[in-house]
């Protein structure tokens, strides 16, 4: 039986930088395939919504852009990968049109916890203080969390 999951842990390890992690039901390696593989990253990756995937080259250096529609609204995001370590380590920048030229380098790791669950952690680092605040009060806090219980979804749907 699966325990409820709850929000990811959001906390701040200085005034430039974001540590948050998340705990799913699903071995590392169903894990690793919801965020490597596109056809499923775009399934979960924009809070569930239609995601429309520009670019996708998921190699060191690889530029990714997706836009998310949500309604009559559309938001852009897109990075490039600086390292792909296989079930372990993604790091990539990150900007979001919203707050254009405000880029962050997120550094994700997945743990193998046993019993098929997986924690995935990632460190947001940006360039100033105020971008870090600034991306707090931009609502990522929801929007992460309804992505990551889109990917709870789509980790039970292929149990």
């Amino acid at each position: 039986m699966s325990t409820p999951t709850k929000d990811a842990v959001i906390s701040s390890t200085s005034d430039r930088q974001l540590h948050i992690e998340r705990d799913f039901d699903a071995p590392l390696d169903r894990v690793w395939d919801a965020y490597s593989r596109i056809e499923q990253l775009s399934r979960w990756w924009g809070r569930g919504h239609v995601v429309d995937v520009e670019r996708w080259e998921f190699r060191k250096g690889g530029h990714w852009r997706f836009i998310e529609h949500d309604g009559d609204e559309s938001y852009g995001f897109e990075g490039r990968f600086r390292e792909i370590t296989p079930k372990q380590r993604i790091v990539q920048s990150f900007e979001w049109d919203g707050m254009p030229a405000h880029i962050s380098i997120d550094d994700t790791t997945f743990v193998d916890l046993g019993n098929g669950r997986t924690r995935v952690v990632t460190d947001s680092i940006f360039h100033t203080a105020e971008e870090c605040a600034g991306m707090l009060a931009s609502g990522m806090e929801v929007g992460l969390n309804d992505s990551y219980r889109a990917l709870d979804a789509l980790l039970a749907a292929e149990r």
